[in-house]
Parts: structure tokens; sequence; C-alpha cells
């Protein structure tokens, strides 16, 4: 093609294009060097239109990519040029699925143990269909995915991840995805999905928030694609815990196996951040035993047929693509068709075809996704289309639009869908993914409710066949088999049908809560329940979502939800919809809110902006009934979003509040600013290095000059009390001529005669140290007799009369457990790590029975004693120390009840979450 013709039809179809969307020609000619975004106004949906348009006036097949990495009109040009012709997706080879595969492993405890068993079960029979952005379909099979996994865990486990080490995953829609996620869980890691830059024009905004979750999730590595190598590095200068970033391709092309730690229910398997529409993104903990009680559920509410065939295009991310569509398919044993969300956003219709194709049963999606059919799918491209297969569209992940509904039912009818087939349901990340769901086969329930009862009175009363105004909630139907849902009153107590309140909800799906975030764990739990943040009522056993507890706007005296105002002002013509933010502003000189609405348009001249301006206070009065107090016909791009499209009210309005609304730089001045801040945090991570070699030099020398003279006093000293005496005197001298400070609580709970035993958490070689310098009674600590081979440490474990125990030798082991008991017997205390050990991921490990047996079997108390700050100082995988404070707590004494097996379980687990809880406390600064 010869570039200058190229040149000049892109540049007429752009500005034939943003003519179109301004309703008016533009101010200025379209030059090639105009940002689509910031100069065009032409968004990710735009796009779509314009890159349609080239592909038909050019006859050739411009990539997905292009339509969110080109930046320019010339990044057009140049896609134009190095395109291929055009390929009829339809004509291309279909990869045949196989439904009624094998029954689900009912007795798998682990998502590992499921994919062995398929693998082992029907190795060859396709799991999933990739589809490609050109149609193409590759499938894999059950014995594929298990093969890389174990390869790709072995790569990990050579490369230093431990067990229960978080590793972050950046990848697109593509085979290795499946792979890693499950080679982590192979290696004993905690896969951390987050989602790979899409535009280049946002990287500051995916860098801050990429940063916050990598140190939130301790994130050990990242696994990535090599395109995205740059912009991880970057993440790497931010985030102190990250080690490593791996191409994938590293680790898909080899690694010696090695045998995977076996892992338990309870064990975390996914660290899911939710999406951040509210406040900052936290991490919810899913072990599988959580994932697995919310997969077999959703099968039965589903009543999931032999014959079912799934189809998504969700990103694997987000918990309703991943556990939703392919964790849960997984499980069950259904074939899956799997393509990239830029696959659909491209071309929605790939959406539809892909159904059609493989005859599909089963498929999620969003709200807005229904919508994006309507509009963006011409009948052209539905020529032949069938859906009758579809029995059940599952719409969630955001709220469902009565109206949605009918416009997606009404268009797509003639080809095969029907009413009954749409299915509203309501999850959250904090319920693995589903809680509720419409009875399959139904279709949506849709409730029509007084406006001004509701808004005043919190009462959804049904309103008046002929109320013009009335307000429409769908049910998001009943909760899943062994799930519950109530709502509350503020105070805590139920409320009456058809009352609005709090969504609390409990069942075995449900987290324990927010990795590393237990002041965000204790505001949302509820007595055994669980505050899913929303506000809904209940009516005849369904739910009914009515919005987020913190965006309600309290405006008068009436609660007024922003989905409402958001809905009807993005169907004002010259209002981008979905792209509109409503939310409250204290204002204490008319004691009451403000109500702001951000919306979105192309227009750029004044006039035509105040035009908008009176149409959307028009429309927000009738409807409403009052005005918005100020509304701003903002740019696109003005209203930020979540990675998965949700509006972020909160950071709109902040963004509102301090004027950088729409404020965006250039991608050059982006990577500018970018590169300055890597380089400025290598600077303090300099600065931070050499501060922490000071203190580790400090240490050096207080250990130089203290240990020789300890050394020689425990070799004349007469042994036992004496040596122990001046061990203790020591430990606390070090600490403190080091600056670590000693928080000691609980020394009232220690006994003034008497034999016990203790039992502390282990997570670092400083918690002997520590337990010496903080606890004055005397004890013997019950050490692994390997440490008796150590230079100095075995010297002072045999002067100090310490008791050693072997962990190989059975024989011998049950000879030490005698020993153990005889002691306490005689009135000597003994001091027990129940864990026996501790790993470089910081957890509480399984506690093991020794201590508690010894304590059942001499009618001894234990104590248990919680040790934060001791890994802050000396990390598991360093000798060099940092600085930082160490707080240990002593418990009450815990007496055994009687004799037997159960006791000594009863007692181990008690202690366990009397130390789980106390290590939730954070040490003061």
């Amino acid at each position: 093609m010869d570039a200058q013709a190229v040149e000049r039809e892109v540049l007429a179809i752009v500005t034939g294009l943003v003519a179109e969307l301004r309703t008016a020609l533009p101010e200025s000619p379209v030059s090639l060097e105009d940002s689509l975004d910031r100069d065009l106004a032409i968004g990710s949906l735009e796009r779509v239109e314009l890159l349609l348009r080239l592909e038909k006036a050019f006859g050739v097949h411009v990539g997905d990519d292009v339509m969110v990495e080109a930046d320019t009109v010339r990044d057009l040009v140049t896609a134009v040029l190095a395109s291929k012709p055009g390929i009829v997706e339809a004509t291309l080879p279909v990869v045949p699925v196989l439904p009624g595969g094998a029954a689900p492993p009912a007795s798998a405890r682990t998502l590992t143990e499921v994919l062995r068993w398929h693998a082992e079960a029907d190795p060859e029979r396709t799991h999933i269909v990739l589809r490609t952005e050109t149609g193409l379909e590759r499938p894999i099979s059950y014995a594929r995915l298990w093969s890389e996994a174990e390869r790709i865990g072995g790569a990990l486990r050579e490369r230093g991840v431990d067990d229960g080490e978080s590793v972050a995953i950046m990848l697109r829609t593509e085979e290795a995805f499946f792979s890693v996620f499950f080679g982590i869980l192979v290696a004993g890691g905690i896969p951390v999905p987050i989602y790979p830059p899409f535009r280049a024009d946002r990287l500051e905004e995916y860098a801050a928030r990429q940063t916050g979750i990598l140190s939130n999730a301790a994130t050990r590595c990242l696994v990535t694609f090599g395109e995205a190598e740059r912009i991880a590095g970057l993440l790497r200068s931010r985030v102190r815990s990250l080690r490593e970033v791996i191409a994938v391709d590293q680790l898909t092309g080899g690694g010696r196996w090695v045998p995977s730690p076996r892992l338990v229910p309870d064990a975390p398997a996914l660290i899911q951040y939710t999406s951040g529409s509210t406040g900052e993104p936290k991490g919810v903990v899913l072990t599988h035993a959580n994932i697995l009680a919310n997969i077999r559920a959703l099968g039965q509410a589903i009543e999931l047929r032999p014959d079912d065939v799934c189809v998504s295009w969700l990103p694997l991310y987000h918990d309703m693509g991943l556990i939703g569509a392919w964790l849960g398919a997984l499980y069950h044993g259904v074939p899956t068709v799997i393509m990239s969300p830029l696959a659909f956003l491209a071309r929605p219709a790939r959406w539809l075809w892909a159904l059609h194709t493989h005859r599909g049963t089963l498929s999620p999606a969003p709200n807005f996704a229904f919508d994006l059919c309507v509009k963006r799918i011409t009948d052209d491209e539905l020529e032949g289309l069938d859906l009758s297969a579809w029995r059940l569209a599952l719409n969630g992940s955001e709220p469902v639009s009565e109206e949605t509904i009918e416009r997606f039912t009404r268009r797509f009818a003639r080809y095969g869908f029907t009413l009954a087939a749409m299915c509203p349901v309501y999850g959250l990340a904090e319920s693995s993914v589903g809680l509720t769901m419409t009875p399959p086969g139904r279709g949506p329930r849709v409730d029509r409710i007084a406006r001004q009862g509701f808004e005043r009175t919190r009462t959804a009363d049904p309103a008046r066949a002929d109320d013009p105004n009335a307000l429409q909630v769908v049910s998001c139907g009943r909760p899943l088999p062994d799930h519950e849902v109530r709502i509350v009153a503020g105070a805590g107590h139920t409320v009456g049908e058809r009352v609005e309140g709090h969504v609390l909800f409990r069942g075995p799906s449900v987290t324990h809560g927010y990795f590393r975030n237990p002041e965000a764990t204790r505001a949302v739990q509820r007595n055994g329940w669980m505050d899913s943040g929303d506000l809904g009522y209940a009516a005849d056993g369904e739910l009914y979502v009515t919005g987020r507890q913190k965006d309600v706007i309290i405006k008068g005296g009436r609660n007024i939800h922003p989905q409402e105002i958001e809905e009807i002002v993005g169907d004002v013509p010259g209002i981008r919809k979905g792209c509109v933010a409503a939310f409250g502003i204290s204002d204490p000189a008319i004691g009451t809110e403000r109500l702001v609405v951000v919306a979105e348009s192309r227009q750029t001249r004044p006039d035509a902006r105040e035009r908008l301006r009176a149409s959307v206070v028009d429309r927000v009065v009738t409807t409403v009934g009052i005005p918005p107090d100020t509304v701003v016909i903002a740019r696109p791009g003005s209203v930020l979003k979540t990675s998965s499209g949700k509006i972020r009210r909160s950071a709109t309005r902040d963004a509102y509040v301090e004027g950088r609304l729409a404020r965006r730089r250039s991608i050059r001045t982006q990577r500018l600013r970018l590169a300055l801040e890597n380089l400025g945090a290598r600077v303090r991570e300099t600065v931070r290095s050499a501060g922490r070699l000071a203190f580790a030099a400090r240490a050096g020398i207080v250990l130089i000059t203290t240990v020789p003279p300890l050394y020689a006093a425990v070799a004349l000293l007469p042994g036992g009390r004496a040596v122990g005496r001046a061990v203790k005197l020591w430990c606390r001298l070090v600490l403190r001529l080091i600056g670590c400070r000693l928080d000691v609580q609980g020394l009232e709970n220690i006994p003034r005669g008497g034999a016990v035993v203790y039992a502390a958490n282990h997570s670092s070689y400083l918690d002997a140290v520590a337990l010496l310098a903080a606890i004055p009674a005397d004890f013997r600590f019950v050490a692994k007799k390997e440490l008796l081979a150590t230079p100095i440490v075995g010297t002072m474990i045999r002067r100090m009369g310490h008791v050693t125990v072997d962990r190989v030798d059975l024989s011998r082991s049950v000879a030490d457990a005698e020993r153990v008991s005889a002691l306490l017997r005689r009135g000597g205390s003994l001091f027990f790590f129940p864990e026996g050990t501790f790993l470089r991921t910081p957890r509480l490990l399984p506690f093991k029975l020794g201590a508690f047996k010894a304590a059942v079997d001499t009618h001894c108390a234990v104590i248990p004693v919680a040790i934060r700050g001791t890994r802050d100082v000396l990390p598991a995988d360093t000798w060099l120390p940092r600085r930082g404070a160490i707080r240990v707590t002593i418990g009450g004494p815990l007496v055994p009840g009687n004799d037997g097996w159960r006791e000594m379980v009863r007692l181990r687990d008690h202690v366990r979450d009397v130390i789980a809880r106390r290590l939730d406390q954070a040490i003061p600064s």
C-alpha cells in the first residue's frame, strides 16, 4: 500500500468519526500527531468503531492490541501498513468440544487434586478451547495443563519460591496463564493475579495501583510476558519484597520437577485483590476449601447438565472469570471456550459467535456487556446466528439494569435468545465469587417500588401501576446452598421484609479476612457474619441490592443511590453512557450534602456544553425530583474506573475536590515521571540500605564485644540457673545496646510457683533471645537435637540445661517425650515452639502435639506466648538485622480439663487461636 494514500484515507476516516461524535466538524483539522484520547476524545468504545471502519476501508485485519495501544493517528497509519489481509473468522477451523466428561472429583480437597484427578481420569479430553483474536482456536487438554504446571512448579522451586510465598501473575489471556497459576500452587506458592498494563497513556495510574497490591501481598516474584518486563522492572524498584521479575518463557522452557508440598484445604489458594471501586484495594485470602465450596454450591444452583459448555471472555485476574468461569468449569469437567476481554471489546459479536459455534449453554458477563452487544453489533454481523442453546446468561459483577435486560432480549430474541435465559446473580470476592442466584429458567424478577417512601424511610413499598417515577430494582435471587444472607440495620439487628439495610452473609465460601490487613478484616466482620459493604432489602426470600453503603448521598433527608442518577444522566444525548459519576460532598453551610454529577462528553464548544448541563439538570429533576447542586461536563477519561470498568466514585470525588479531573499527562511525560520516580526509589533504597548496613554494623560491634565475655562466663559459672541468669542479662543488654525496643505484656500471668508449659509462635532466630530477655521466670527450651552441633549455641544449650529432642529417630523421640514429661513432674517449666520450625514466608504454621501431650500427661498449665517483630528485626532469609521493635505478649494459663487425645487436640487448637489473635495486633510505634 502507498503510505501517503493510507495517511490521507486514515485522516479522512478519523475526521469523519470525530465529526459524528461531536455532532459538528472539528474546530481544527485532524493531524497525524493528534492524540486519539487527549486531542480527539476517542475513547475505548469509539476505537472499536474506528478499527472496524479502517478494516473495511483497507480490507485488512488490524490487531486487537491497536485498540488500546495506539496513541496517535500516526499509530493507526502504522498499524494499517503493517496489517495483513482480512480473515473471515467464521471460515477458520473449529476445535470440537465434547460435553459429558468424567464426574466431578467430590473427594478432592484442593485445586491441585482437582486438576490431577482430571488429568489421570481423562487426560486427552479438551479442557479449554483458547480463541485468539484472529479466531484461531487452540485446545488445551487436562494432561497438557497438568504437565506444564508441574514443569513450571519445579522451575519456581529452583528459583527459590518457598511454601506460602505469594507470586504475582501479570499475564494476558493466554495459555501460559493457566499453567503458571497451577504451577505456583504446585510449587507451594500463592497465586496473585493482577491485570497487565493496557493503556500506554495511563502508566502512572497503573504503576501506582500495582505497587500497592504487590507491596501488600509481599510478592516474592512476578511472572509476566516479555513486552511487560519494562513496566515490571519499574515496579520492582518500588516493591521491597519483589526479588525477581520472570518472563514466562523462562519458566515454560524447562525446569527440573520438584515434588510439590502437600497442600491442605485450609491453605491459601489465591489472593484476590478487590477491584477498588471504593477505597484502596484489599487482598481477599481464599483457601482451597473456600473456592471448592463455592464451585460446588454454584454447580448445584445452576443445575449443571452433562451437555453444558461454558463460554467466557472475562478477565482471568478477576474472580468472575477466574473462579466463576474457569476453575468452576475445571472442577465440574465442563469444556470451556475462553477468549480475551480485548477480543470481546474489539468485536462484541465474537462472544455471541463463540456461543453459536460451540453450542454454549453457560456464559457469565457484567451488565455493560449485554448493552455493548446491543449497541455495537450490526445486523450484518449476526446473519445466521443461533443462540438457542444459551440457557443461562449469568448477569453479575455490577448492578443489573432492567432496561439492559429488556434491550438485549428484544434485540436477540430473533436469534433464539429467551428472557428465561437471563439470570441475574450477586457475588463478591469475599465470598469467593458467587453468593446469590436467580433460579435457572425462571428469568429475572423486577421489583417496582415507590420512590418517595424508599428514599425517606428506606422501606421498599410496591409502587402503583401508574407511578411514572417508580424505582425498578432487579432481584439477585436466593442464597447458594449452605450460604446465608441477612439484612440488618446500623445497630446490627435484623430488619423486616422490604426494609433496606446492610447486606451481611456467611457460608463455607467466605474468606477469613484480608491479607496482612487485620484492621480491614475486623471492620467487616460482624459476630460470625461478614458485611458486604452493600445495601439491599429482602422480599419473598430473594435479595435486592440497592447500592454501596459508602456511596449513598444524603440530601434533604433523602437517601439517594448514585447508580440511578448515573443511569438517567447517561441516557442524555451527548453524554457518554457508563461515564457518569454522582457523589455527595458535605456542606456545613446548608446542613446537608451537595449532589455533584460529573458526566463525560465529547463536546468542546462552550454553548453546547452549557446546553448539555441544562439537559442533565432537567433529566435529574424530572426523574428524581431534586436538582443536582453541581453538574460538571467533563472531557473523556475524567470519570475514574477500576480495571473491570466500575465507577470509582470516591476517587472521582477526590479528583473533583482537588481540581484534578481529566488532568492527564502525555505518554512521554508519564514515562519520564516514572523513570524519575524509579530513580528516586533507587536512591531511597540506597539510603535505606546504607541505614540498614549501619544498623547491622552496630549490632555486629555489640556482638563482637559482648559474646566473648558471655562465653567465658558460661564456661566458668556453675551450670543451670547461674548460667541462665547470665544469658538472660546478656539478652536484655544486647537488645538495649542495638536499639531494639522490647515491649512485654502479661507478666502477671506467669505463676509464682510450679511447672508450666510455655508455647510460642516461631518466626525468627531472634525469638529465643527475645523470650529470654522478656520472661524473668526460669524455664528450659525444648529444642531440636541438631542445634547441639552449632558452635556457641550448642555450648549454651548444654550449660543452661535446655532439653533437646530427636526429630528423626522414632525410638529416641519416644524416649525424649518421656524425659520431657519427667522434667515437668519434677517442677521444671519448659518452653516449646509447637510449629517446630519457621518458613521464609511469614505465617503461623500448624502446631504439633508434643507440647500439649506433655501438658496433659502431667496436668501442667499451658501459657500461650505471642511474639511480634522478631522477623522484622532479623528476617528469615538474612543474617543482617534491621531496626525495629519487639512485643512479647504472655497469655493467661490454660489448664487441661482431662486426659486423652481429644484434650491434647482441644488444648492445641485453643492455644493456637489465642496466639493468632495476638499476632493480629500491631506493635505501636
